[in-house]
């Protein structure tokens, strides 16, 4: 497991459980499931394209979204015993708005949508409701896993990425830096060995790490003053820096004491 995985999952408590053999359901579930999103995804993700009218950048926006969707599902899909929970189901829902999203992000980025779409926050704003429900079905049926986790935290940062791009178009470039934060400390602890281990779990890392998701529906709502959005935007990323260097602080101090 990587770095961001253990990170993940310290952040959803549970599911690093592993699956009980008894709840286990039929093998294969995970091939269905994963086929079953990426057809909901093809078929919300070309409307979406196709809604705008059509055009080539359109169809690279459906191609986008629909790619979102499908590592997901390869991901699910390729498991060693191809078995899926159903907070793995929960979560290739959200996969499938995240991909929405993704969608939505390039009609923006063409000028075919304007800056802050409501299409967008119609999607965005379930997938970060899900977030939290995925977990609690993981841990009534008593199926949470570590697989789960991953599969969860890899949602998470596809949408904080997805939203904090077409935020650029409103605040400016820097706020990339939401979604490029944890792709940047992945890259960071593949060469600082001491940022590799596991911080330890802190209730603050949720709150801000909702906070993220929020903040950017926030500032997309077409209502929000620009200066309104900056401001919310900033803070949040304040809170992003202060909460990733802590945990970088806290590892650094770890292994320099062992």
């Amino acid at each position: 497991m990587s770095p961001a995985q253990d990170r993940a999952a310290q952040d959803h408590g549970a599911k690093t459980s592993e699956v009980s053999e008894a709840s286990r359901p039929v093998v294969g579930t995970g091939v269905r499931d994963a086929s079953v999103a990426t057809l909901i995804s093809v078929v919300v993700c070309a409307g979406l394209a196709f809604y705008a009218g059509w055009a080539a950048t359109h169809g690279a926006a459906a191609i986008a979204g629909i790619g979102v969707v499908l590592a997901a599902a390869v991901a699910v899909a390729s498991r060693r015993d191809r078995w899926s929970g159903p907070a793995d189901r929960v979560t290739l829902a959200r996969t499938v708005l995240v991909g929405g999203c993704a969608t939505t992000a390039v009609l923006v980025l063409v000028s075919t949508l304007p800056p802050r779409p409501w299409w967008l926050l119609g999607l965005a704003v379930p997938a970060l409701v899900l977030d939290g429900v995925d977990g609690w079905v993981a841990r009534r049926t008593g199926t949470s896993s570590a697989a789960g986790a991953r599969l969860d935290m890899e949602v998470d940062a596809a949408l904080l990425l997805v939203l904090s791009v077409v935020a650029t178009l409103t605040v400016g470039w820097w706020v990339l830096a939401i979604g490029l934060m944890r792709y940047v400390w992945v890259g960071l602890s593949r060469v600082w060995p001491p940022l590799s281990g596991t911080p330890r779990p802190r209730y603050s890392r949720k709150v801000i790490a909702v906070v993220q998701g929020a903040a950017l529906c926030g500032a997309l709502v077409p209502a929000v003053p620009t200066a309104a959005a900056t401001t919310v935007l900033a803070c949040a990323l304040a809170l992003l820096v202060f909460s990733f260097a802590r945990d970088g602080v806290q590892l650094v101090d770890a292994a320099d004491a062992g």
